[in-house]
């Protein structure tokens, strides 16, 4: 399943949670999530982004841990669908949002927690969803930072060229490579 569905259904999971129990399992659930996208970009991502996302697979696995309550089993994570980030940028703002949503939940929780050990889970949990959503910010940066792939526009006379008129391909001033992925881009002089 794509990653931007999950960090959907999490948050909504998340949003209708009541009890202080279901608050704090769904931030586990955010950060399982935070960690199997770190996994994912940390194995398939840019190389330029591999090791901030080691960095939050680390920072989110230490969080699945405290955030872990008495005989929470890791094998219930949603997270465990994760097949495919289709747009990191969009899941990695996704994520983020959730991160943050799910540190003021944990915030709400700890305020009225009266048992010390739900109390310092939650404490713990919002440290972990800040740092974990700023590492996804530095992955975002870095992401958004990346040359794209340019694709010439194809030489006269092949599929997707202009139309050739009376022998000789039409010349558009000041053409520029087209990027894969948006409008066309002009190359710098």
């Amino acid at each position: 399943m794509d990653a931007v569905p999950l960090i959907e259904i999490t948050r909504r999971a998340l949003a209708h949670s009541e009890e202080a129990a279901d608050v704090v399992t769904e931030a586990w659930q955010a950060q399982a999530l935070a960690e199997a996208i770190g996994v994912h970009l940390a194995t398939a991502g840019p190389p330029e982004v591999r090791a901030q996302a080691g960095g939050l697979r680390e920072a989110s696995g230490r969080a699945c841990g405290s955030l872990r309550g008495p005989g929470q089993r890791s094998d219930g994570a949603r997270a465990a669908r994760l097949t495919e980030m289709s747009d990191p940028l969009s899941a990695l703002r996704e994520l983020g949002g959730l991160l943050g949503e799910a540190g003021g939940a944990l915030v709400r929780v700890a305020v009225d927690a009266e048992e010390e050990g739900l109390y310092w889970r939650c404490i713990e949990g919002i440290d972990a969803a800040d740092e974990c959503g700023d590492r996804v910010t530095a992955i975002r940066r870095r992401l958004a930072l990346r040359p794209r792939p340019f694709r010439r526009a194809p030489p006269a006379g092949e599929a997707g060229a202009p139309p050739v008129q009376g022998g000789v391909a039409p010349v558009c001033e000041g053409a520029a490579p087209v990027c894969g992925d948006g409008p066309p881009v002009r190359e710098e002089a």
